[in-house]
């Protein structure tokens, strides 16, 4: 039986200078799943991540997480949320509120040694997350001092050390070169064929159809919520939600080939090969 990560009912908030952020979210992500919440920006996407993450409390509605009812006075309380941070990590969307120590290895040390975790498991914990991602090599340099890039990638191995079921990303790929990008979407793949859940809030919409399954489209309030490719497919939604068709997808729409429009460049490069009789 799957069992839902996380449950939004109803939820609003409404910022203190009385700006209407979110009004009436109700949605529900399961085990294993792997979705994204796209809208232009300025849409919520942000906000409604922290409320998700557990970090800050709406305006009114009702928060579960791994089943669990999340009130104010929970948020406020380190104690009584201590299981749910170890189960969960988030990425922000600017890396160098993440990243505030020294080192990126006393970074990504920080979480598990705030959890009560002992000093010697802490650090087999900070050098194999370290390893997973590539950036031993950072391990003693200081956070100012790397590229928009290895930014990110510190801000992900602190959200990914303490092995979370859940991992929230905002703007994931904000800072990220091609290459990087790329290296980016290899590495949530492999979080997926680990089980892990993903939820992705972005603007970007070329990397979804490879690593998510659902997507969720936000203005405020849920404009549209399918299957990627659904929503992906639906183009005068996404004009008027100011998002963007992956290129693969517009090349081949304009091309009017075939109702079988790819979403990926590898889909794309299977349409090619069957349409120049490589098979």
């Amino acid at each position: 039986m799957v069992h839902p990560v996380i449950e939004l009912e109803d939820v609003s908030y409404t910022y203190p200078d009385g700006t209407d952020a979110l009004n009436r979210i109700s949605i529900r992500i399961d085990e294993g799943e792997s979705a994204a919440i796209a809208g232009p920006n300025g849409a919520g996407k942000s906000t409604l991540l922290l409320i998700m993450a557990g970090l800050v409390a709406p305006s009114s509605g009702e928060v579960r997480i791994f089943g669990r009812k999340i009130g104010k006075k929970d948020i406020g309380r380190a104690e009584s949320m201590s299981d749910i941070r170890k189960r969960m990590g988030i990425v922000f969307q600017d890396a160098d509120t993440q990243l505030f120590s020294a080192t990126v290895y006393d970074d990504v040390a920080f979480g598990p040694m705030h959890l009560g975790i002992g000093e010697d498991e802490v650090d087999e914990m900070v050098k194999s997350t370290l390893e997973f991602l590539g950036i031993t090599h950072l391990s003693e340099r200081h956070p100012y001092d790397l590229s928009g890039g290895e930014k990110r990638k510190a801000a992900i191995a602190t959200a990914l050390v303490s092995s979370p079921d859940v991992l929230l990303l905002d703007e994931p790929t904000a800072d990220l070169d091609p290459k990087n990008r790329r290296e980016f979407v290899e590495l949530l793949k492999k979080l997926k064929e680990d089980g892990k859940t993903i939820v992705i809030a972005t603007h970007e919409m070329d990397i979804l159809p490879e690593v998510v399954e659902r997507m969720i489209v936000l203005n405020g309030e849920i404009v549209r919520e399918g299957s990627i490719g659904e929503v992906m497919l639906d183009e005068k939604l996404l004009e008027r939600a100011n998002l963007d068709v992956p290129v693969v997808t517009r090349l081949f729409k304009l091309l009017k080939n075939s109702d079988d429009i790819p979403l990926t460049v590898e889909e794309a490069i299977g349409r090619i090969k069957e349409m120049v009789g490589d098979k």
